[in-house]
């Protein structure tokens, strides 16, 4: 296994697979024992968040006899509830976490992402990060668990035909390492040795209800009908408790991708605004899976707004006969009219099913009906060999083309290919990849190559080639200066790997080996750690004839494979940036870059510039590229800020040389390039202005002509800030464009002969603190006159301007962009994203939707500026 360039310990150790997420804001959430660790990678040795779980008690669902404890169907669960009071304060014996999945970004209030925990009671919550509490500890948005209760004792838990498992935990019993539950040998002895003084809650109950009430008799036939003691909860038999109880016991979690809007689909709010959505399935013991459909809200905030508790049951899968193990997702959606919503799940017997729904249908459902997804395939085990993991997704290289990879707990890795079009399915390639159960599958690269770990503390990354898996080395090579972190290499087992947004970085949980420790000083602490390993340069093809169009003898501290394979997967990364339904997160872009500036800056240039080339379409010239900038799209063009501010423009730290710290300036000491580089990102955040200005004066002259405005509607993006855009335009008459100083005029006639009610329209602005007047010199930031007095005048006081609206901020909580650090009071319009270029006409890049909490010039997702102790994200 390739050395990691960073690590970061845990508190506690992993108990079951798929035990780390990589959410879509760059948040790294990791579940160990009876707690989630949530951690920035950009910061492993940071602030964190945290995520303890707390214990949930058993819901009413029945009673049952005394002597029904010794049924078959119900070992394990009076196993699991029969505890003395001592073992129940034992801090070994909270529940543990047993799978965790992030949401899209988009999904909770502050326009970031949900994290959902399932835990080994069987109960799944939903969680937040604290932006608004100050705290470490998230909260708690709510318990999916308690809404499904509450619809099944709605329906007397007839809401399907489900079949109970009398096997204990299948997940548990291939890991070594289990924590609840126990093997059925072990399980017997126990229910013996306790039999005579069995606690089970609902069976305590129930006795003591039988010793004070003679009239009680029970009948097969209507033993869910019978009523005891104060009418709370009904007599019922063995069976019939267990199915109940396995219908509430969740195992799995996993969130979908965001559904694509669609004409006409969408959910519709009561502002008439269309709200995007995720589905959010979670399996149980009784081998159905329910689905639950969360829109992201009408509008986001930072502020004391409160959290989104609707989240609707639309759907229950009856899936497979026996414990749902793992859950993944795919979105096919060749077809805009009519995407697809892929499912794959595995189960403890090791058959996979792959089914379908159309987008529409779940989106626009209102109520629990049918099921709406239709089975695809059905993959059979030969050998019966657990699914603990599958990873589903669709290929970039061919859009019909489907490809699924099947873990199993014999250590196999199993891929099949389909034709999504005429529904085609082949076996791929199987080997026996790992000597114990695979704990981690995900594809990367758009499915070019398949990343898998193991118990057996195993990392291996695969390439399909002629119907067969294909190993290929996991790069060993770590670019810039290698990090110094003390982690012992001490690790037995691997609990899960995931990958970065971007795809150059991979994260590997894995377990410390107790007996390769220092009893004295490691034992005790190291339980686990995070490694982040550099997949940037990994090998995609098994043999490759591509050629450098690089002078190598210029490199020659890397392989020239490798060095070929991290310029191709960069320009890959930016590039999957460009659709406007990805979030723009390049932290692993960015941070390879800076790597790479450390040790060979050349080759930061060459890289940056093939991208300029292919993105602009022009040479090499960076004059010639200035020229162009009124082509480029408003994504292309922040990404172009972002490059050349934190890249090209920033300074960085090397070794110490003589006690000093030596800074590289861009790219060597050229001046004139220096220069070049700092004209170009200038005039492309004056593009984006100029875009931003334009949008704002036309939507501003449209809704003062109009009688009945959407300005005026909640929900809807009104024009704040005219007066001061204008004279923004007046202040940089000589660089904008003329379209733009024809809007400011009909802005300005229209302001003097009418005084505008639809918005925000404030000449002269004053000081937050002293209530001076701030004159109008940056857009960035201003500083008032200060107050005259009989002494002269008072402090003068710096104040920020919001990035949307040019007006000062208020005092309040505003957005922060972490990549430029500017602020904004409002957010931007969204048709500002969706500019392929300077438009001809502002009036057709108009549309409904709600603004988007993005920063308008560098394109990152905005959030609430914390202090640092407490965990923020790191997009860039």
């Amino acid at each position: 296994m390739s050395l990691s360039f960073q690590s970061s310990i845990l508190v506690a150790s992993p108990s079951y697979p798929n035990s780390v997420a990589w959410s879509e804001e760059n948040l790294v959430a990791v579940a160990s024992g009876h707690i989630v660790t949530i951690l920035n990678p950009a910061k492993p040795f940071g602030s964190r968040g945290l995520i303890t779980v707390p214990p949930g008690k058993p819901f009413p669902i029945g009673l049952i006899d005394r002597k029904d404890l010794l049924s078959g169907c119900m070992l394990h669960i009076a196993l699991s509830r029969d505890s003395s009071p001592q073992e129940k304060l034992n801090r070994e014996n909270r529940p543990c976490v047993r799978s965790i999945s992030w949401s899209p970004i988009g999904v909770a209030s502050n326009s970031g992402c949900l994290l959902a925990v399932c835990t080994t009671e069987g109960h799944v919550r939903l969680y937040r990060m604290p932006f608004r509490e100050f705290s470490a500890e998230w909260v708690e948005v709510m318990d999916i668990s308690k809404m499904l209760y509450s619809y099944l004792t709605s329906t007397n838990f007839q809401a399907a035909s489900f079949r109970v498992s009398e096997v204990a935990d299948p997940t548990q019993a291939c890991l070594d390492e289990g924590d609840d539950d126990l093997p059925i040998s072990t399980m017997r002895k126990e229910l013996k040795r306790r039999r005579l003084n069995a606690t089970v809650m609902e069976v305590k109950a129930c006795s003591q209800k039988e010793k004070n009430t003679s009239t009680v008799t029970r009948s097969k036939a209507m033993s869910s009908k019978k009523v005891v003691g104060d009418g709370s909860q009904s007599l019922i038999t063995a069976e019939e408790y267990a199915s109940r109880n396995a219908m509430l016991s969740s195992l799995i979690v996993a969130w979908s991708p965001c559904l694509p809007q669609t004409s006409g689909g969408g959910i519709s709010t009561a502002n008439g605004l269309i709200s995007g959505c995720s589905v959010l399935a979670v399996g149980g013991k009784s081998g159905v899976i329910s689905l639950w459909r969360m829109h992201k809200p009408e509008s986001y905030s930072i502020m004391n707004c409160p959290d989104s508790d609707e989240a609707l049951l639309v759907g229950l899968l009856e899936a497979h006969d026996t414990w749902i193990t793992t859950i993944s997702w795919g979105l096919f959606n060749s077809d805009a009219s009519n995407p697809l919503l892929l499912l794959a799940t595995g189960c403890s017997n090791g058959s996979v099913k792959i089914w379908h729904a159309c987008c529409r249908r779940l989106v626009e459902s209102s109520e629990l009906s049918d099921s709406p997804f239709s089975l695809l395939k059905e993959v059979k085990a030969a050998d019966f060999a657990m699914a603990t993991m599958v990873s589903l997704t669709v290929s970039g290289q061919s859009p019909n083309k489907m490809l699924l990879a099947i873990g199993k707990g014999s250590g196999s890795i199993e891929v099949w290919t389909c034709d999504i079009l005429v529904r085609r399915f082949e076996k791929a390639g199987s080997c026996d990849a790992h000597n114990h159960v695979v704990t981690g599958l995900a594809w990367a690269f758009d499915g070019r190559c398949l990343y898998s770990c193991s118990q057996d503390d195993s990392t291996r990354c695969w390439i399909l080639h002629e119907n067969s898996l294909c190993e290929v080395p996991i790069p060993s090579n770590t670019p810039g200066v290698e990090s110094s972190a003390d982690v012992p290499d001490a690790f037995c087992s691997s609990f899960g790997l995931a990958v970065s947004p971007g795809n150059l970085v991979m994260a590997v949980v894995r377990a410390f080996s107790t007996e390769r420790l220092n009893q004295m000083y490691e034992a005790r602490a190291l339980k686990a750690a995070v490694e982040f390993l550099w997949i940037g340069g990994q090998q995609l093809e098994i043999s490759s004839t591509a050629c450098p169009d690089f002078d190598i003898k210029v490199f020659p501290d890397f392989p020239e494979k490798e060095l070929i394979s991290w310029e191709n997967n960069i320009l890959w990364s930016l590039n999957q940036h460009e659709p406007l339904d990805k979030p723009l997160v390049v932290w692993d872009v960015v941070a390879a870059l800076l790597a790479f500036k450390q040790s060979i800056p050349k080759y930061v240039k060459h890289i940056i510039l093939k991208w300029l080339r292919s993105s602009v379409g022009v040479s090499a010239n960076l004059s010639e590229a200035i020229k162009c900038l009124s082509g480029i799209s408003s994504r292309k063009l922040q990404v172009l800020n972002i490059i050349s501010k934190l890249v090209i423009l920033k300074k960085v730290e090397t070794d110490k040389v003589d006690g000093k710290s030596q800074l590289l300036e861009v790219f060597g000491s050229v001046e004139d390039e220096k220069l070049d580089w700092t004209q170009l990102h200038s005039n492309s955040e004056m593009e984006l202005r100029d875009r931003l200005v334009g949008y704002s004066f036309t939507f501003f002259l449209g809704v003062a002509s109009a009688s009945d405005g959407k300005g005026s509607k909640p929900g809807y993006w009104a024009p704040v800030g005219t007066a001061q855009m204008k004279q923004w335009v007046a202040l940089h008459c000589k660089d904008v464009k003329n379209h733009l100083k024809l809007l400011a005029d009909e802005v300005r006639s229209v302001a003097k002969s009418q005084r505008p009610s639809f918005c925000e329209y404030v000449e002269e602005e004053e000081c937050s603190f002293c209530s001076a007047s701030v004159p109008f010199d940056s857009p960035d930031s201003a500083v008032c006159q200060g107050v005259k007095c009989d002494t002269g005048n008072s402090p003068r006081h710096k104040l920020f301007r919001c990035a949307v609206s040019m007006r000062i901020c208020p005092l309040v909580p505003v957005w922060h962009c972490m990549c430029c650090q500017r602020w904004a009071s409002i957010l931007a319009p969204s048709p500002l994203f969706k500019m392929s270029g300077y438009p001809s006409d502002f009036k057709s890049n108009t549309d409904d939707e709600p603004p988007k909490p993005w920063c308008p010039l560098c394109g990152i997702p905005l959030k609430r500026s914390l202090p640092e102790f407490l965990l923020s994200p790191s997009f860039v």
